[in-house]
């Protein structure tokens, strides 16, 4: 049976499967096209008040509390992915709730900055969530996620079908909705969305976009060629910043 992204983590075998991936795998996509650019995105966090959406293992909270941030707070809403950010944050001052992303009760005009990783495919429908991020953020307050590419999430259909996971054919990519997904050995539900999709969606929630960027790899952060290479075939991330305007 098809799960929603947190009972999806919660899965035991899938959790294990994703905890091997991201401790031993060399040159994984997180910290090779990922990170770099949410960096880059996220610029000086020094004094920021600031929510993860989905915060996995929060490790970026114990990144941003290094570099100065006032406070973090997590928000997951896996049992297991709460145990292990508690881990990574232990000794720090950040702090993590079970809860959400679409369920959280969003305070207003808290947060100088709200980031999400690769969470919001996840979501159904992304429009009140957008509307509550606006609502948390103080004025000029930003807005920065990551999402899997519409380009990948359109269609599955090739390694679906025996091919290679690196054999993409993108299809029905204005079918936007639920796509059923075999992964980490468990099904799991994401929603395709395409990249107007998410612009709008911002838009009409009142925030202005900044910038948008899609995860163009950078050769000097890899140690294998060959993945390097194959990182430049197809985009694997796309990646928003926005702003809540100041009041007028």
């Amino acid at each position: 049976m098809a799960q929603n992204g947190p009972e999806f983590y919660d899965n035991d075998a899938v959790f294990t499967t994703y905890i091997a991936r991201r401790e031993k795998r060399d040159d994984s996509p997180n910290d090779t096209l990922e990170k770099p650019i949410l960096d880059d995105l996220v610029g000086d966090l020094t004094g920021l008040n600031i929510l993860d959406l989905g915060c996995g293992n929060a490790q970026f909270g114990r990144e941003a509390l290094q570099r100065g941030c006032r406070s973090y707070l997590g928000i997951d809403g896996s049992h297991n992915m709460i145990i292990l950010a508690q881990e990574t944050l232990a000794g720090t001052s950040g702090e993590v709730e079970k809860a959400t992303i679409e369920a959280w009760s969003y305070p207003a005009h808290q947060f100088d900055l709200v980031i999400s990783c690769l969470a919001l495919h996840y979501v159904e429908d992304i429009r009140p969530v957008f509307t509550n991020v606006l609502q948390a953020l103080v004025d000029k307050g930003r807005f920065i996620f990551s999402v899997e590419h519409p380009v990948i999430t359109s269609c599955d259909r090739a390694w679906q079908m025996g091919g290679l996971r690196q054999h993409w054919i993108v299809d029905d990519y204005f079918e936007t909705g639920p796509r059923l997904t075999h992964w980490m050995g468990g099904d799991v539900i994401k929603y395709h969305r395409t990249v107007e999709d998410y612009f709008m969606a911002l838009r009409q929630a009142g925030f202005r976009v900044d910038e948008v960027r899609e995860s163009k790899p950078r050769p000097a952060l890899f140690t294998d060629e060959s993945t390097y290479a194959r990182r430049k075939r197809i985009p694997l991330m796309l990646f928003f910043s926005a702003y809540r305007p100041a009041a007028s």
